[in-house]
């Protein structure tokens, strides 16, 4: 299993694929450009994003936000810090955020994250402790890579009133900040429930149709901001063996729902036998597409050139092959601590 993470406030985000990809170390810095990476003549052009936590974004978001070559920023946001009690929600640091961008005219996505490599202490206390949830969050096993050795959690979604209250939230948010966001995203949909200690009832199956009723809800209330679900690995799935991943893009594009996923590596054998395949037949089928380069993505090889990634590799890749529409790019990224070209 590979695993990555970046800190939530206090706290630690978690985004995890299944056991199988093989990765390998070493970092580049990327060439630097100013322009927004060109899809194939006709085609529109792929807009650059930040990507953070919402709690790195005074350190390290609005020191790079002035970039001309940055169209906005994508931040992550922990159940909890949307809800802190039930039903009383705080979209305050929302707010201040679009404070900040709107007057230089850059754009928010949200990720709403509902799965953590650390326990699950950023969901509400309610959803953990009132009896009506079944513990509300099942264990996840961080085997290899960060977080390895310590358990993870990722929200019961596959128990129908946990999934009634992430609902209630996205209806919430839909709201107050329909129309007044570039997208809003669900995590990815990899995760490894340690089904030895899980005791919500976790099947691989109910999770596939939970995060199906998910991505359905999201669009329904989402009727202004384009609504995206983040695709990489089905738990208990390699290659569609199980049409998981086809039943996905089928169903994202009949209900006009957008799709992405948290790395772009090209060529590499695990993604090219899941989600990339997809993303290439399906490509000018999504209402949108939403990639991202996040920290690790830098330490690896490419396996066809055995040279780290560039920039130009990640650019060429997600906008040639992925179709996508933006990309994300962790603060972290080399060519962002450059001048930008004009």
């Amino acid at each position: 299993m590979v695993t990555k993470r970046i800190a939530v406030g206090v706290g630690v985000l978690m985004t995890i694929t299944l056991a199988g990809a093989a990765w390998t170390a070493s970092g580049a810095p990327a060439p630097v450009s100013g322009k927004a990476s060109a899809s194939a003549p006709g085609n529109k052009e792929t807009k650059n994003y930040l990507y953070a936590s919402m709690g790195d974004f005074d350190a390290e978001v609005k020191p790079l936000i002035g970039r001309p070559d940055i169209a906005g920023v994508q931040l992550v946001v922990p159940w909890k810090m949307l809800e802190r009690k039930k039903n009383q929600y705080d979209f305050s640091e929302i707010d201040r955020v679009l404070g900040e961008l709107q007057p230089r005219h850059k754009k928010l996505f949200l990720q709403i994250q509902d799965r953590f490599f650390t326990a699950p202490t950023r969901l509400p206390d309610y959803l953990l402790n009132d009896p009506e949830y079944r513990g509300g969050a099942a264990p996840t096993t961080n085997e290899n890579g960060l977080g390895a050795g310590e358990p993870g959690a990722v929200a019961a979604q596959w128990n129908p009133q946990v999934r009634g209250r992430f609902q209630h939230l996205l209806k919430a948010l839909a709201q107050r900040f329909d129309g007044r966001l570039a997208g809003v995203n669900l995590p990815e949909t990899a995760t490894e429930v340690d089904t030895k200690k899980d005791r919500t009832g976790y099947r691989d199956d109910a999770y596939f149709k939970a995060e199906l009723a998910n991505m359905a809800y999201g669009k329904k209330v989402f009727t202004k901001t384009p609504f995206i679900q983040y695709v990489n690995f089905w738990p208990g799935e390699w290659n569609n063996s199980r049409n998981y991943m086809k039943r996905t893009f089928e169903f994202a594009k009949a209900h006009g729902i957008g799709l992405g996923g948290p790395d772009i590596l090209p060529n590499r054998p695990a993604q090219m036998e899941n989600s990339y395949p997809f993303f290439k037949k399906y490509r000018g089928q999504l209402p949108i597409v939403a990639m991202a380069v996040q920290e690790p993505d830098f330490q690896y090889k490419n396996p066809e050139t055995k040279k780290p990634y560039t920039r130009q590799e990640f650019a060429d890749f997600g906008t040639n092959t992925l179709g996508a529409d933006a990309i994300f790019w962790a603060t972290s990224s080399p060519w962002l601590h450059q001048p930008a070209a004009r």
